[in-house]
């Protein structure tokens, strides 16, 4: 995740507009992206609080781009507003609820709909000691997808991997087994989007499953299983079945593994970033740094 920031910070300061920037952690993050050339950001909120964050920080606020909007869902059309005028092009979450920030993004009129389904994917470390980034799709807009949902879910996530640098990712369709069982609709869906990916329908990426978590992500533990597939233990990205379990696997990325994590919602007219309140500044941090290289193409 460290390359990940360094990488944005070559690509160039992002014009990150900031919602509900008066709640600290994304203060926080704002103010050292800044310092660290990651960012310019745009801060919209309670400006009497954001200023007095920026003094205790040692920031001069009248040095900052401050904009007083007191109400969240107008923050939020504000912040849409910002993007679609090209004045700004990321959207960092701070102190308002994903629902409200989505629902500006969605507007049919005055959002930023790009004419294709937008999804959230999250990126980590893939694991203590290995090179290379692991993203889970959709823990954060979905909730119970289609097959032909998934499928687009499934590309948005390839799309950000490749602007990532990564080729050719490896997807896992998560599933509880590996097996397609008439008891659990999800391992059919799962099966079906490996064939697509075998017959070549879905470019760009190497899709296997149905497949549990341990199958996904450990060469010994899909040996053991005696999967075959040449991804299994080794996938770069997991595809899930249903909201619960990507936003589950994403916080237990934080409270259980302490791995810093990053958030981009694509799909739509620009990045999205849409870390949880509750996670810390260096994450929100990480999720600028993503949305940064997926904004300019990986470049």
């Amino acid at each position: 995740m460290r390359e990940l920031v360094e990488r944005a910070i070559q690509a160039g300061p992002g014009r990150v507009v900031v919602p509900g920037a008066e709640a600290e952690s994304a203060l926080d993050a704002a103010v050292e992206a800044r310092r660290r050339g990651l960012a310019e950001p745009l801060l919209l909120g309670a400006a009497a609080a954001i200023r007095a964050g920026l003094a205790a920080a040692g920031e001069a606020p009248d040095a900052w781009a401050i904009e007083d909007v007191r109400d969240p869902a107008q923050a939020a059309r504000r912040a849409v507003e910002r993007v679609r005028a090209g004045e700004a092009e990321i959207i960092l979450k701070g102190g308002l609820s994903t629902g409200e920030l989505m629902r500006a993004v969605l507007d049919r009129e005055r959002g930023l709909r790009a004419g294709r389904l937008v999804s959230d994917v999250l990126v980590t470390q893939a694991g203590v000691g290995e090179p290379r980034l692991l993203g889970v799709t959709d823990g954060g807009v979905n909730v119970a997808p289609t097959l032909a949902e998934k499928r687009a879910i499934l590309e948005n996530a390839v799309e950000v991997f490749h602007r990532l640098g990564v080729a050719r990712p490896r997807v896992a369709a998560l599933c509880a087994l590996e097996t397609v069982s008439p008891a659990m609709p999800h391992t059919a869906e799962a099966a079906e989007l490996a064939a697509l990916s075998a017959r070549g329908e879905l470019p760009g990426c190497e899709v296997f499953g149905p497949v549990a978590l341990d199958g996904a992500l450990s060469v010994e533990a899909a040996r053991h299983k005696g999967l075959t597939h040449p991804a299994a233990g080794q996938a770069d990205l997991l595809l899930v079945p249903a909201i619960e379990v990507g936003n589950a696997l994403g916080k237990a990325f934080t409270w259980l593994a302490a791995r810093p994590v990053a958030h981009v919602v694509w799909g739509a007219l620009a990045p999205v970033l849409i870390p949880s309140r509750a996670e810390g500044a260096m994450d929100k941090l990480c999720s600028m740094a993503l949305g940064v290289l997926v904004a300019r193409g990986g470049r």
